[in-house]
């Protein structure tokens, strides 16, 4: 409790409010402005385990935030990452579609970043429109690693459900451990929202695109594909 504590005041003396990203009863994000420099950062507070953001302070790559700090008092964790100055997938879809050229181009810098992130065993696990995002020079950034884990080979299963209904694999409702190929399924997902601003099951897209979307959403991980390299290989349009 002292080191969050230490760490609330330097916060408070240092930088002032921007504004509020989301504010639940479980998470919250806020922007704050450096008060000399004029530097932007993200604070996140949320109740879970902070070892994904721990493992990416380490990380420097175009596609991931830099994470800045990342540290946890019990259930609690606290991570000050970079402030990204652009606009997400969500923003986009809300004034119309992707074409399919602009489509591959933002899923390929997902699959570059998630090639970065399975290689170190880290599963985003929540993969969707609000945690993509397009900077200010046209770079894609995959964000939000609260509901993020660490594959372990020797777990049955996911020990909790966490991810967005739809986007969510289905084994991440316990029917077995996620593993890259979740990641996959969610991104074939994404990749059909863009392209018609429905869900699969709903209206499946018709196009260049259509074979590569089904492989991702398969039911069964095994005739997914196997990696982010993989599916970023077959994205022809």
């Amino acid at each position: 409790m002292i080191i969050l504590s230490e760490f609330e005041n330097i916060i408070a003396e240092q930088f002032s409010f921007v504004k509020a990203l989301r504010n639940t009863e479980n998470k919250s994000a806020v922007v704050l402005r450096h008060k000399t420099l004029g530097t932007q950062i993200v604070v996140r507070e949320y109740c879970g385990d902070v070892s994904v953001y721990g493992m990416l302070k380490n990380i420097s790559h175009p596609n991931l935030p830099v994470v800045y700090s990342a540290e946890q008092i019990e259930n609690k964790c606290k991570v000050v990452e970079e402030y990204i100055n652009g606009i997400t997938v969500a923003d986009v879809l809300f004034s119309g579609l992707y074409t399919p050229q602009g489509a591959v181009g933002v899923v390929k810098g997902i699959c570059a970043a998630l090639e970065v992130l399975h290689s170190l065993n880290i599963i985003h696990r929540d993969i969707k429109p609000e945690n993509v995002m397009v900077d200010s020079s046209g770079t894609v950034k995959l964000i939000d690693f609260d509901a993020a884990r660490v594959f372990k080979s020797y777990q049955a299963h996911d020990t909790s459900f966490i991810g967005t209904a739809g986007f969510a694999a289905p084994e991440q409702y316990g029917i077995n451990q996620t593993d890259p190929r979740s990641d996959i399924f969610a991104l074939g997902i994404l990749m059909n929202v863009m392209l018609t601003g429905e869900h699969p099951s709903k209206k499946l897209y018709d196009g260049k695109l259509t074979k590569t979307i089904e492989k991702c959403i398969n039911i069964d991980p095994n005739k997914r594909f196997a990696s982010a390299k993989e599916l970023c290989c077959n994205l022809i349009v």
